[in-house]
C-alpha cells in the first residue's frame, strides 16, 4: 500500500478557521476514509499522511464526505423554530444517502424541539393580536393592559421557559449518535444543571444573531446538490475544495454572507479593502471544514478554585484573557470570553491521539489550575515538551470591527527547553501579581498603573517563552521597578513593594556586563551590623518603607540618585556618631576594581544601573547570605585615577590594618562628599590627602583636580561598595610601602 504525504497549503495556524479546518480534515479522513491517517504541523502548513492520493482525497470530499449533524435546537436561529427553514428544510428532505446522518440528527432534534416551537408560536400569535391592521394606538394599549391578554401571554411565556430549560438536559439524555459530539463541543452542564459555553463556539453554537449551525446548513446547500440522489458537488465546489485543501487561488467565493469569528480578515467593513468599505467574502468550504474541526474540542466541567458553587466551560487549553504580550493589545481587550492556545504538534498523530491530547488539554502549575495566560505559558513549558508540541498559536476572543466578537490571532508561543530554576523565579511574584491585577483592573486605576501592569505582563510572558535570554529577565526587573516608582509618587499601590526575590533572578538576568555587577553591588548595600534592620538596607532610600524623609532616590537620574544616597548615609552616620561612610557590601556583591574603572571612565550607563538596582533591592538577603552568587569580573587593565583612590580610602565603612597590626582608622570627612557634589574636586582631593597623611599613608600624589562633571561622577562612584581586599589593593597602589599589608 502506497502512503502519500500531502502538504495542505490551505491549512495554517492562523486564522482560526484554517487551523480548525486542518483538524476537521484529519477527523473526517480518519473516520470516513482511512483510519490510519496521520497529521502534524510542518512549518506553517498542515501535513497529512494517508493511503489516499491527491486525486483520491479530492474525490472523497466531493463525492463521499458525510456531513456531521451540527444542529442546535436550543437556539432560535437554528432553523427548528421556523416552518420549512430555507437552510434546514433542503437537508431535512434531501434524498441523498450521504446526508442520512444529518436527517437523523434533525429528526432527533425535532423530537424535543417541536413542542418548544409550538409554545413559541403561541407567544407570537398572542403578540400578533396587537398588530391587527387598522387597530388604533389606544386600542393596542387597552389590549396589552387587559388582564386576559396579560394572563395568556404570561402563561405562554412560562410554558416556553419551562420547556426550553428542560431541552438541553433531555438532549443529553437522549442523543447518542453523531449529533451528541456537537452537543459536547458546544456546551457543558454544570452541577447546577445550567449550561456553560466555550468561547470557541460562541454561546452554544451562535454569536449574537449569527447561528453557526444554520449557516453550516446553508453552506452545505451551496456546496452540494441536496435535491439529487447523489448529493454531488455544485459547479464551483471542486474549485472551493481545491482552495480550502491546497491553497489554490480561486474565484467564485460568495459575498455578503456572515463569516463569523473564525475568519476576521474577511468579515468586511471599514478599511478592510482598497475602498472605504467592503463586503464579507467567504469560501463556503472553509466554513464547513472549520465547523467540522470544532468537534475535536470536547469541553468538560471544572470547578473554579475547588468551589462547588460555580462551574465554567473548560475548553481545551482555554484561559482567561489578558491584554498583554501581543502587538495589537488594547487596554479593554480583557474579554469575558477569554483566550485559547491552539497546540501545534510536530509528530505525525492519528485523530484518536489528537483527541487524547485535547482531552488532557488543561494546564496546571503544581496542584493549581491555570487561569491566566502567563500561568499557561509557564505550564506549557512542561506539557509541550512532554507531548511533542512545538508551539502554541494564541487566540483571543476579542471585540473588533465594532462590537463583533472575533477570534484574533495574537502571537505564536514557541515551546523550548527551559531552565527550571529560571521559570521558577516567577513564583516569587504570584501572590503579588494577583493584587496588582486587581488594582489595575479597577475602573479608577490611574493610566500609568494600567500601562505599567501591562508592560510587566508582556515582559513575563516574553521571558517565559525564551528564558535563556538575560535581556528578557532584565526587562521584567525594569518593569517591577517602574511599578514601584509609582508608590513614592502618590500612586496608592495596594499591591505593596516588590516581594522578596530569590537569588536565581541574578543567574537568569546576568549578562556579564559591568552595569549588571555594579547594579548588584549598589542594591545589596547595608549599614554596619550594629544598626537596626530597618535602617540598614538602602531600599528605604528608594521606597517610603519607614519614614518619607529617608527617600532620596527618585529613579530619574542615576548620577543624582547615587550622590543623594552617599550624602544621606553620611548624614545618618554622623547622627549615630559613626566616623565612616555606612555603606557595606553583602558577600559576593562588592564592586570590583575593573568595574569601577569602567564607571570612572564613563563607559557604563548609570541610568541602567539605577533601574536594575531598584529591582535588585528586593532580593532575599537571607537566601543570598546562605548561598551568594559570585559574578566574576574581568582582570583590571587600568587603575582608576589616583586622586579618586585617595578619596575612596577616606570613605570606607571600616578600618584597615597594616601588616604590623597598626590600625588605619581613616574616618570620613563629610566635606569631601559635599565638595565633590559641588563640582569642587580639588578641595575634596586636598582634604583626602591630608587625612591619609595623618593616618600614615604616604601617597604617590600630592595634589589633583578634575572637571566639574568628573567631580560629580567621583561622588557617585562612592555609592558602590568595595570589599576589604579591594581596599587593600587601592592602599598598596597609592602607597607602595604598604604592599605587604593584609586586610582583616
Amino acid at each position: 500500500m502506497t502512503i502519500h504525504i500531502h502538504e495542505l497549503g490551505g491549512c495554517a495556524p492562523a486564522p482560526l478557521a484554517h487551523y480548525l479546518k486542518a483538524l476537521g480534515i484529519l477527523r473526517l479522513v480518519s473516520e470516513q476514509a482511512d483510519a490510519e491517517a496521520r497529521g502534524w504541523w510542518g512549518g506553517d502548513q498542515f501535513r497529512l499522511t494517508t493511503s489516499l492520493s491527491r486525486i483520491d482525497l479530492n474525490d472523497f470530499f466531493l463525492h463521499e464526505y458525510r456531513a456531521t449533524p451540527i444542529i442546535s435546537p436550543w437556539n432560535k436561529g437554528s432553523g427548528f423554530f421556523h416552518t420549512q427553514d430555507p437552510a434546514m428544510h433542503p437537508l431535512e428532505t434531501s434524498p441523498s444517502p450521504r446526508f442520512a446522518a444529518f436527517r437523523e440528527g434533525i429528526k432527533a432534534g425535532r423530537a424535543l424541539s417541536d413542542e418548544i416551537a409550538l409554545a413559541d408560536r403561541v407567544i407570537r400569535n398572542i403578540k400578533e393580536e396587537t398588530k391587527v391592521p387598522g387597530m388604533s394606538k389606544a386600542g393596542k394599549e387597552r389590549l396589552k393592559n387587559s388582564d386576559d391578554y396579560k394572563s395568556r401571554l404570561r402563561e405562554a411565556e412560562k410554558k416556553f421557559k419551562q420547556l426550553k430549560a428542560n431541552l438541553i438536559p433531555n438532549l443529553r439524555l437522549s442523543w447518542r449518535n453523531a449529533e451528541r459530539e456537537w452537543l459536547d463541543a458546544a456546551m457543558v452542564l454544570g452541577s447546577d444543571g445550567e449550561p456553560s459555553y466555550p468561547a470557541l463556539l460562541g454561546s452554544g453554537g451562535n454569536d449574537g444573531r449569527l447561528d453557526f449551525t444554520n449557516n453550516f446548513m446553508k453552506r452545505l446547500g451551496e456546496v452540494f446538490d441536496l435535491d439529487s440522489e447523489s448529493g454531488g458537488p455544485q459547479p464551483h465546489t471542486a474549485a472551493w475544495f481545491a482552495g480550502a485543501l491546497w491553497g489554490t487561488p480561486i474565484t467564485g467565493c460568495i459575498a455578503k454572507q456572515p463569516v463569523g469569528q473564525y475568519l476576521p480578515g474577511t468579515v468586511g467593513g471599514a478599511n478592510n479593502a482598497n475602498g472605504p468599505n467592503s463586503d464579507s467574502i467567504l469560501n463556503p468550504v472553509d466554513f464547513i471544514l472549520a465547523l467540522e474541526g470544532t468537534i475535536a474540542f470536547t469541553s468538560h466541567a471544572t470547578r473554579r478554585l475547588g468551589l462547588s458553587v460555580s462551574a465554567r466551560a473548560a475548553s481545551p487549553f482555554a484561559t482567561s484573557s489578558s491584554a498583554a504580550a501581543y502587538a495589537s493589545a488594547a487596554a479593554d481587550d480583557g474579554s469575558a470570553r477569554g483566550e485559547q492556545w491552539m497546540p501545534l504538534w510536530s509528530k505525525p498523530s492519528s485523530y484518536p491521539e489528537l483527541q487524547r491530547l485535547l482531552a488532557e488539554g488543561r494546564a496546571q502549575l503544581g496542584t493549581t489550575t491555570v487561569r491566566e495566560p502567563l500561568d499557561f505559558a509557564r505550564a506549557v513549558k512542561r506539557l509541550g515538551v512532554a507531548r511533542g508540541i512545538r508551539a502554541f498559536q494564541r487566540y483571543g476572543y476579542i471585540e473588533r470591527n465594532g462590537q463583533s466578537n472575533l477570534a484574533v490571532p495574537l502571537v505564536r508561543f514557541d515551546v523550548v527547553e527551559a531552565p527550571v530554576e529560571h521559570i521558577a523565579c516567577i513564583e516569587d511574584l504570584d501572590l503579588w501579581l494577583r493584587r496588582l491585577r486587581r488594582k489595575a483592573d479597577d475602573r479608577n486605576a490611574p493610566a500609568r498603573l494600567i500601562q505599567a501592569a501591562k508592560n510587566l505582563e508582556d515582559s513575563l510572558i516574553a521571558a517565559t517563552e525564551l528564558p535563556h535570554l538575560p535581556d528578557r529577565w532584565q526587562w521584567i526587573l525594569k518593569c517591577l521597578a517602574d511599578i514601584e516608582k509609582i508608590m513614592p509618587q502618590g500612586g496608592d499601590l495596594d499591591a505593596g513593594p516588590i516581594p522578596k526575590l530569590r537569588p536565581d533572578w541574578i543567574t537568569a538576568a546576568y549578562d556579564d556586563s559591568s552595569d549588571f555587577r555594579l547594579a548588584l553591588a549598589f542594591a545589596l548595600q547595608t549599614g554596619p551590623c550594629d544598626w537596626d534592620h530597618v535602617a540598614a538596607p538602602i531600599r528605604r532610600h528608594w521606597l517610603p518603607l519607614a519614614r518619607d524623609a529617608d527617600v532620596v532616590m527618585q529613579g530619574r537620574d542615576g548620577l543624582r540618585d547615587a550622590i543623594a544616597l552617599v550624602q544621606r548615609r553620611v548624614i545618618e552616620g554622623a547622627q549615630r556618631s559613626h566616623r565612616h561612610l555606612p555603606l557595606m557590601s553583602e558577600p559576593g556583591a562588592s564592586a570590583s576594581a575593573s568595574d569601577l574603572s569602567e564607571l570612572l571612565a564613563e563607559r557604563v550607563d548609570l541610568n541602567r544601573i539605577n533601574a536594575l538596582a531598584r529591582a535588585f533591592m528586593a532580593l532575599d538577603r537571607k537566601q543570598w547570605r546562605r548561598a551568594p552568587i559570585r559574578l566574576s569580573s574581568p582582570e583590571l587593565d587600568h587603575w582608576p585615577d589616583e586622586a579618586w583612590l585617595a578619596i575612596r580610602l577616606c570613605t570606607l565603612p571600616w578600618k584597615l590594618k597594616t601588616h604590623s597590626g597598626f590600625v588605619l582608622d581613616i574616618g570620613t570627612d563629610p566635606a569631601i562628599v559635599r565638595r565633590l557634589a559641588a563640582d569642587d574636586a580639588e578641595s575634596a582631593i586636598t582634604i583626602a590627602l591630608r587625612r591619609l597623611a595623618a593616618a600614615g599613608v604616604r601617597c604617590t600624589i600630592r595634589a589633583g583636580t578634575a572637571a566639574p562633571n568628573i567631580a560629580r561622577l567621583w561622588a557617585a562612584a562612592l555609592a558602590f561598595p568595595i570589599s576589604e581586599r579591594t581596599a587593600a589593593r587601592f592602599l598598596e597602589y597609592l602607597d607602595p610601602s604598604k604592599r605587604s599589608s593584609h586586610v582583616h
